[in-house]
């Protein structure tokens, strides 16, 4: 019994926690420039006037990261219908991630946070030693701020959640800007 309460209170504080550095709904998104899978900078910039979902994973071409992505991709139509641009990123090698985009057939940009720059900024890692990304994720309004955090991401359902999110304001850009 004594374990068990133990391994209970460890699971509460790493949730609070992980919870406590994530932006909030409302604030500001950091500006950032990354280079994609084909080695294109990308830049928060370029992005200026549109809603996006920044969605952080931990390493390209497993399981969790695949079924996310893959779930991402077979409903991209629908993000598309929306006005939603859909941009992974990872501590991964822009190289890793074109792999990744081929064998899965990716339609959207995965970003390479190498540095752990941005990740560190809105919490997706505690500071630049981390060795993989947090898998969270970001939905970013036209006006670069935060419309919705995603601080604990289910891979297989996670793109079904953030639609139904868009749904739920009754247009078919709820987030562009007038």
């Amino acid at each position: 019994m004594r374990f068990v309460l133990v391994v209970a209170s460890t699971v509460l504080l790493a949730t609070v926690t992980y919870g406590s550095d994530l932006l909030q709904p409302g604030t500001s998104f950091p500006r950032w420039e990354l280079t994609d899978h084909t080695g294109a900078k990308v830049s928060s910039s370029s992005l200026a006037g549109k809603t996006y979902l920044l969605w952080f994973y931990p390493k390209a071409m497993t399981p969790g990261c695949t079924a996310e992505g893959d779930a991402l991709r077979d409903q991209f139509a629908a993000f598309q219908a929306r006005g939603v641009e859909i941009l992974g990123v990872s501590f991964d090698a822009p190289a890793d991630n074109a792999t990744f985009v081929r064998q899965q057939s990716f339609p959207f940009r995965l970003l390479s946070d190498a540095d752990r720059t941005l990740a560190t900024a809105v919490g997706a890692a505690s500071d630049t030693s981390q060795p993989v990304a947090r898998r969270i994720s970001y939905l970013i309004g036209p006006d670069a701020k935060v419309v919705k955090v995603y601080p604990q991401v289910t891979p297989a359902t996670h793109a079904q959640d953030v639609l139904a999110d868009l749904t739920t304001t009754g247009s078919r850009a709820p987030l562009s800007a007038p």
